[in-house]
């Protein structure tokens, strides 16, 4: 068999948008998409739909793949005669651990190709609007990672006329004390910008001296911190548009269309950041106008203890079942670090909920042994095939919240259900700045929620920043767009009505039921 090629790859920092051509070609024809956990889930989409996608992200404090086994990972693919896609954040040669990575591939003689992105030790303080050189306030910076701040020469450091400073938003009280203690000014500013480029994007701005309360029970990760005089310069750089741009608002093709079902419409979106990608896209191409307000973070579970224990008796379960396609990427990512080897599910049979959950399966090279006919839980449990008295199944989940009708039915018919947490789904921090203004200028036409936790979320997120409960009216003559009917009571409940419920409950039957809506009003 042929060799493949290696094509290690920056992502950029974070948004579509950023990519590079080249990059965009790369991804396009990957056989293997390799990424790290900071890599937008919007690239994804970029792949085809046949392409093994392969989560190898490192996260503070959370379990990851070792780093020989990510080598081993794609020496092993392109052995196997695969285009591999290593997508890494940013810029492969900036902090991106491509060195362990290029000697593996070197020493299996393997091919390969570093195409370079957008470095967020750049873009972040330009989409922030802090210039990192001046002619009289910075004539250089100087770039450096805090991961371990104790190895770093802190007196060169603080005599250095900007800083910025990659992963350190885990140690930024041991920055800001050593530059202190090396005769930085307490007064010197800094600037901490969090997920640069994306809709959550946030930026506090203060001096050594304040920056630390400001950020008091902040999470900060992950973040560009610059420290030096030009970070005063903002408040002149910054946008002067409504909405700042490759935040938050995404517009359909310029060669505007009236024509399209929702050609002058705008459309909040409520998806998880990492999720909103395809909703987004196919409400442009039907002319919308979209504004994101991540209502939900999925992140790993609090422990994957209860997953590691079923996935080392994978032999003892006849069904594995999954209902959505965040239980299938965290399943398969841990299925991955754990035991390596997909054949490890040769003998168990997999039951999905929805065309999007089973094509996420079939992605990772597996078909779903049963989809019942309605994209629901409840419609799985209702059409099971053949008995389950005396059945074992395995049912990663959500960590909390989920319903449980699915476990119920199955163990009242004798089924042996074992749950286990796969992922939790919180409410962001903050409502992102863009989403705000966009509801408070009463420039929205459309909300979607997609479950009913994003309901429940999308009301904590503006009772935090309207206490007042004003925020109430800013929905009069909104039209509220529900995907199924457990989505749509939540909306009943918490916002008082629903305008429109998707007749088939997919992102595609939610956006067809918000053009039938407006057609129903002309």
């Amino acid at each position: 068999m042929a060799r493949g090629t290696v094509y290690l790859v920056g992502a950029g920092p974070g948004d579509a948008g950023y990519l590079t051509v080249r990059a965009q070609q790369l991804l396009s024809t990957a056989e293997v998409l390799v990424y790290d956990a900071l890599v937008d889930r919007e690239l994804q989409q970029l792949v085809p739909d046949t392409c093994l996608l392969l989560n190898v992200g490192k996260r503070g404090g959370q379990p990851s793949m070792a780093q020989p086994e990510i080598n081993d990972l794609l020496v092993q693919h392109c052995l196997q005669g695969k285009r591999v896609v290593r997508l890494k954040s940013g810029d492969p040669f900036i902090f991106g651990r491509s060195h362990a990575e290029i000697e593996a591939l070197s020493a299996a003689d393997c091919a390969f190709e570093v195409v370079p992105g957008v470095s967020s030790a750049l873009a972040a303080p330009l989409l922030a609007g802090i210039p990192l050189t001046d002619p009289v306030l910075s004539r250089c910076f100087t770039v450096l990672s805090c991961h371990d701040p104790h190895g770093l020469d802190w007196q060169t450091l603080a005599q250095m006329e900007t800083l910025v400073i990659l992963m350190g938003g885990q140690t930024l009280p041991e920055i800001v004390r050593q530059l202190q203690e090396h005769h930085r000014s307490p007064q010197t500013p800094i600037a901490i910008i969090r997920w640069a480029s994306r809709p959550q994007q946030r930026v506090w701005e203060g001096t050594l001296s304040t920056i630390l309360q400001q950020t008091a029970n902040e999470s900060l990760s992950p973040c560009v911190i610059v420290i030096g005089e030009v970070v005063g310069l903002r408040s002149y750089f910054q946008p002067r548009s409504f909405l700042p741009p490759a935040t938050v608002l995404t517009t359909p093709d310029p060669t505007f269309d009236a024509t399209l079902p929702l050609a002058g419409k705008t459309v909040l979106v409520t998806r998880s950041a990492n999720q909103s990608g395809q909703l987004t896209a196919r409400l442009q191409r039907d002319g919308a106008t979209v504004v994101e307000m991540p209502a939900l973070e999925i992140v790993p579970p609090s422990s994957w203890q209860e997953l590691d224990d079923a996935l080392a008796h994978l032999a003892d379960f006849d069904w594995l079942v999954l209902t959505s396609g965040n239980s299938v990427d965290y399943f398969f990512e841990r299925l991955a670090s754990q035991i390596r080897d997909i054949r490890a599910l040769a003998n168990i049979k997999i039951a999905v909920v929805g065309d999007k959950t089973a094509q996420n399966l079939e992605q990772r090279g597996l078909r779903p042994d049963f989809v019942p006919p309605e994209f629901v839980a409840d419609s799985l449990a209702a059409h099971f095939p053949g008995p389950l008295q005396g059945t074992k199944i395995l049912f990663p989940r959500v960590e909390s919240g989920g319903r449980d009708i699915l476990v119920k039915d199955f163990s009242s018919r004798g089924a042996d259900v074992v749950e286990v947490a796969a992922y939790q789904s919180r409410c962001p921090a903050a409502i992102a700045p863009t989403a705000l203004a966009a509801l408070q200028s009463r420039s929205v036409d459309v909300i979607t929620f997609a479950s009913a936790k994003t309901v429940k979320h999308f009301c904590q997120l503006l009772e935090q920043s309207q206490p007042d409960s004003a925020w109430q009216s800013w929905l009069d003559g909104v039209c509220i767009a529900s995907i199924g009917p457990q989505t749509t009571k939540a909306c009943q409940s918490l916002l008082g009505k629903v305008d429109a419920e998707a007749q088939e409950y997919t992102l595609e039957g939610l956006v067809q039921t918000i053009g039938q809506w407006f057609a129903s009003k002309t």
